[in-house]
């Protein structure tokens, strides 16, 4: 019998005094490690059961033939050699003659009393309801979902004229059973294999054939740092493999470097993306998350209820992250429904539920932020939705520049601090808190002694962990569905997104979706006065020497040092980890660095950037609300501007509205043209409510100002040994 526990890899975690210890004491071996040893010493089927699931129409019986020859191995369907058998009557018969409440019992039973081994299963498209049945038969298989669009499987049933299937009755749609039967499908399924209308049989089942070989071979998901390089990497880096565990828990490589796939991100066909055209938000980001998170890590039906978790009630728009039209060939991605009112709840809703299920539950974690503002309140919210048996061993320290950020999100930051989250204000600005986090990391003295004293470990949920860029990948590809399903283009019709950049995370969630297979023509950065990554993106050159970051009305934006810039270089470099590391010491050591011109190059096929002040953003939100009574936050505003003056018009282009105009009142009532500005951020809110303007006043936000007003929160010095001291003083008070 397969056993099957909660997965924890056992496999290098944090630093490496921590991950000895923290591997003594972690859960029992899940079921990917049982899988792993088992197909170690078998062949790809060997005597458990492919068994394929799916609604009725999906061509389970079909592929399960090609399987079967395939692999030369017994094939069964469930239908016509078990059930039929069994009863000594057709299915359709049997469900005519007891009806579909009897029949789901009749067919669990039967289910019950089957057993197989090193066999091609077809599982019948109601098996997944009869719960016994499914536990019975999953004990020994891995549990495929041919996972087809409803509108194909209407059509399919419809041309085959299948007028009895279970649950279908007067009053009940065709439409409402497939729909009621997903859940059942979710709840069973290891693997999922995408089938479009079009796809042949053969098709399907060589991705049947991919899947399960992924599935057992985790081996091949592994990740490294944007600082090494294969033929530079030594025995012992490549034993020490990272996998997705590791890599959400560790954040940032022990090079300095950040991680990335070592094989690359997954690729969609044309078929299966638009076999998401009709597909909720929620469905869209399992289907991408699930094929870039090895079930290893996380099985696909534990991601899934994370997912639910994450994008369910704390959204206020059922659509999560819909696509608004501004005016001409321009729209908005609406990233501001989350409970703070920015893009970082897409990430942050979602982060801290992988971060818990990944870490070993006998070792406590510190996570340390740096933000410019909308990071504080989303990582301080998502990480107090946490179940409290997690919040007892999973700390937050949010740092944030004390006179950086609006009024109105220092409010925020304050008023989501919780019992195991706080935030400290720094007398500097986001690029020094930003670095002074990447060097306490790669302190091992100092996170030793963290180890040793107090037995917690460091972790980071800044966009330089990778679990906060994949949930960005998943917006923008669900946002060229959207105009797909909103009949604006059709599938394969480029777009251009503009995106307001400053550590450049959102834009390399574009770029991926890009690579993914979503038809995006340009991805446009688009920089305030600090505008640092414009002149990189024109010249190749990445200069910092005298520059001084600069407050602007869209301080999200005020950075000078962008982090995931490196991931993109090490990309477009053909993942040469020296020349990144030679570029990031000179930047470090000398304030510059200069791309060769064929990187050059290639950047600019991707990329094209452009900047804007901040009177021409306060003007550009007086004019849209002019004419359209929209209201745009001073980021979007400069996202705006930029992509007026460098969209040619010829295909639509995608505005990325990254946060609520509420968060930034008192620019927002500045462009507006109101003389005399309140200087409380409530009244400033009531204010612009009186406006009636689109879209509403944020409600979460709203709601977080009447209960906390301006509470307490520690301000430091910009001193390393001082930011130091209060993260000890922190770990003494949570965990000892």
């Amino acid at each position: 019998m397969l056993h099957v526990f909660q997965y924890q890899p056992l496999r290098l975690i944090t630093q490496n005094s921590l991950s000895s210890m923290c591997l003594m004491l972690s859960r029992p071996v899940g079921f990917a490690q049982i899988w792993k040893s088992w197909f170690s010493s078998h062949s790809l089927l060997g005597k458990k059961n492919i068994i394929l699931m799916g609604p009725p129409g999906a061509g389970k019986t079909t592929t399960g033939r090609i399987v079967g020859q395939k692999l030369d191995c017994p094939v069964i369907d469930i239908d016509d050699d078990v059930l039929e058998t069994t009863w000594n009557m057709s299915v359709s018969e049997k469900l005519q003659d007891v009806g579909s409440e009897e029949f789901l019992e009749e067919e669990g039973k039967a289910l019950l009393k089957f057993s197989a081994s090193g066999s091609v299963i077809s599982l019948s498209g109601s098996n997944p309801m009869h719960s016994a049945g499914m536990q019975h038969i999953k004990k020994n298989g891995i549990v495929v979902y041919l996972d087809v669009p409803t509108t194909v499987i209407m059509s399919r049933l419809k041309s085959k004229q299948m007028e009895r299937i279970v649950g279908l009755s007067p009053g009940i749609s065709l439409k409402d059973v497939l729909q009621f039967r997903k859940q059942f499908y979710k709840r069973w399924f290891d693997i999922r294999v995408l089938c479009g209308g079009d796809v042949a049989a053969e098709v399907v089942a060589e991705k049947v054939l991919d899947a399960v070989k992924r599935y057992q071979d985790s081996e091949l998901e592994t990740f490294i740092s944007t600082r090494s390089s294969r033929s530079g990497r030594s025995m012992e880096e490549d034993s020490n493999k990272f996998y997705f565990s590791d890599v959400v828990i560790q954040g940032l490589a022990l090079d300095g470097g950040l991680f990335v796939p070592e094989r690359g991100l997954p690729k969609f066909t044309a078929e299966e993306w638009q076999g998401l055209i009709e597909a909720t938000y929620v469905e869209r980001a399992q289907v991408i998350l699930e094929r870039c998170i090895h079930p290893a890590d996380i099985p696909a039906s534990k991601l899934a209820g994370i997912i639910e978790t994450a994008y369910g009630e704390n959204f206020s728009c059922s659509k999560v992250a819909p696509v608004r039209h501004l005016a001409g060939n321009q729209f908005l991605l609406e990233l501001f429904h989350g409970p703070t009112a920015s893009f970082k709840d897409f990430a942050l809703q979602l982060m801290p539920h992988l971060f818990a299920y990944c870490i070993p539950r006998s070792c406590n974690y510190l996570i340390l932020v740096a933000t410019s503002g909308d990071t504080g309140s989303a990582v301080l919210d998502g990480f107090s939705r946490l179940h409290d048996t997690d919040k007892q061993r999973i700390a937050l320290m949010n740092f944030f520049p004390e006179d950086g950020v609006s009024p109105i999100q220092k409010s925020q930051m304050i008023g989501c601090q919780k019992e195991n989250a706080w935030s400290v204000g720094v007398k500097s600005d986001f690029d020094f808190c930003q670095t002074a986090i990447k060097q306490i990391f790669t302190n091992s003295d100092f996170t030793g002694f963290l180890t040793v004293e107090y037995g917690t470990a460091l972790a980071a949920a800044n966009s330089i962990n990778w679990a906060r860029l994949l949930p960005q990948i998943v917006y923008h590809a669900s946002a060229y569905l959207d105009l797909v399903h909103q009949g604006i283009i059709s599938f394969g019709s480029p777009v251009d997104i503009c995106i307001p950049t400053g550590n450049f995370g959102n834009m390399l969630a574009a770029f991926y979706a890009k690579m993914m297979g979503i038809p995006v023509r340009k991805c446009i950065c688009a920089s305030n006065e600090n505008n640092v990554l414009t002149e990189f993106i024109r010249t190749g050159v990445y200069d910092l020497r005298g520059r001084k970051l600069i407050s602007s009305f869209s301080p999200a934006v005020d950075i000078l040092k962008s982090s995931n810039l490196e991931r993109y270089l090490h990309l477009i470099a053909n993942e040469d980890g020296q020349l990144v590391t030679q570029l990031f010491n000179q930047l470090e050591n000398q304030g510059h660095f200069q791309l060769q011109k064929d990187l050059l190059g290639k950047l600019q096929q991707d990329l094209v950037a452009g900047w804007c002040s901040d009177e021409d953003c306060l003007a550009a939100i007086h004019s849209v609300y002019s004419t359209t009574g929209y209201i745009l936050d001073t980021h979007t505003a400069v996202a705006k501007v930029v992509a007026d003056r460098l969209q040619d018009r010829t295909c639509p282009i995608i505005i990325s509205s990254t946060a609520h105009y509420s968060k930034f009142a008192p620019a927002i009532l500045r462009a507006l043209r109101i003389a005399e500005i309140n200087q409380n951020p409530l009244s400033q809110l009531h204010l612009l409510s009186s406006y009636s303007a689109l879209p509403p006043i944020h409600w979460g936000l709203l709601e977080t100002l009447k209960k906390t007003g301006n509470g307490d929160h520690q301000v430091c010095a910009a001193d390393m040994s001082v930011l130091m001291s209060h993260i000890e003083t922190l770990i003494q008070n949570h965990f000892m």
